[in-house]
């Protein structure tokens, strides 16, 4: 499976009048979305609101994005759980759903029983059971399970294992990744603020919050990378780079959310727990997305 290139960790909007999933609003994302050379989504990520999802609309949601997106684009599931039964039945119906491959995380909740062997045996059984291709999903700031270097490549000799998104913002740790994985797997970046840096390091592409508000200039930073435009590319980097420190890592999802209202998108509230942005981080949010020179269309508040 060919992962390399840009791909879209995408929020999923809620209706005000219910706060039920918004697939009408869904399916408008996309399709601006679509209109740059991104490779592809993800849905039902941590940016997503994945654990805040019923499982009705998680398989709404990937429906929607198979049926939305152009099939030159990939759609990658969310689709790890905490038993190894329940990743294995969700990763069916998100292939069932028209998902290409699924993005699964370690289970965290035993975290002191989740050994070496633990962790090897559950994906390793997930592996065999999806119906389609699985990466695995490093993200230490919410699953305290460390997927080393050695564990990945143990994982990744098994032939329905085609790579790793490493969320740990560590460059080394992701070296060393790009290192196992060679050419048996696709390195992935998880954080905006290192794609120039991991590209040049070895990995093939990113899963990257922060182009879900700056597509363009994340697919072009890929782009001219690839190229070897590297001056164009070093450019790009100082664009997107302050604009996920202030808003993806900043504010998390909800301030995500007020940001694609902000450009004319549809964002929305996020599911409570969640609460939205104050008067103080949506001034902070707007200046940000200024500073990127990005395009304000929307409202300051939607109703």
């Amino acid at each position: 499976m060919n992962l390399n290139g840009v791909h879209l960790p995408v929020t999923t909007p809620f209706r005000p009048s219910d706060g039920q999933f918004d697939s009408d609003g869904f399916a408008s994302n996309l399709k601006t979305w679509s209109e740059v050379s991104i490779a592809g989504v993800l849905v039902g990520g941590s940016t997503g609101e994945s654990v805040l999802l019923e499982p009705s609309e998680f398989v709404a949601a990937v429906r929607v994005a198979r049926e939305t997106l152009p099939d030159d684009r990939i759609v990658i599931a969310g689709a790890g759980r905490q038993s190894t039964r329940a990743t294995i039945q969700v990763c069916a119906e998100a292939a069932a759903a028209g998902a290409d491959a699924v993005l699964v995380l370690p289970p965290s909740y035993f975290r002191t029983q989740m050994t070496a062997e633990a962790l090897r045996l559950h994906f390793w059984e997930v592996a065999d059971a999806s119906p389609v291709p699985v990466l695995l999903y490093h993200v230490p700031k919410f699953v305290p399970i460390d997927l080393t270097p050695e564990l990945v490549g143990e994982l990744i000799r098994h032939g329905n294992i085609v790579g790793i998104k490493d969320s740990s913002g560590d460059t080394q740790n992701l070296g060393a990744l790009c290192a196992v994985c060679g050419d048996r797997a696709t390195v992935l970046v998880g954080a905006g603020t290192h794609l120039y840096a991991g590209l040049e390091i070895g990995a093939r592409g990113g899963i990257i919050a922060v182009g879900v508000l700056a597509p363009a200039e994340s697919a072009d930073l890929y782009a001219a990378f690839v190229a070897g435009r590297t001056s164009e590319a070093g450019r790009l980097q100082e664009r997107i780079g302050p604009l996920h420190r202030a808003i993806v890592a900043g504010t998390g999802v909800p301030g995500i959310k007020y940001a694609l209202d902000r450009l004319g998108m549809v964002g929305g509230l996020p599911r409570p727990p969640l609460l939205p942005p104050n008067d103080h981080t949506r001034g902070t949010i707007q200046d940000a997305l200024i500073h990127a020179g990005l395009p304000i269309d929307g409202p300051a508040v939607r109703n």
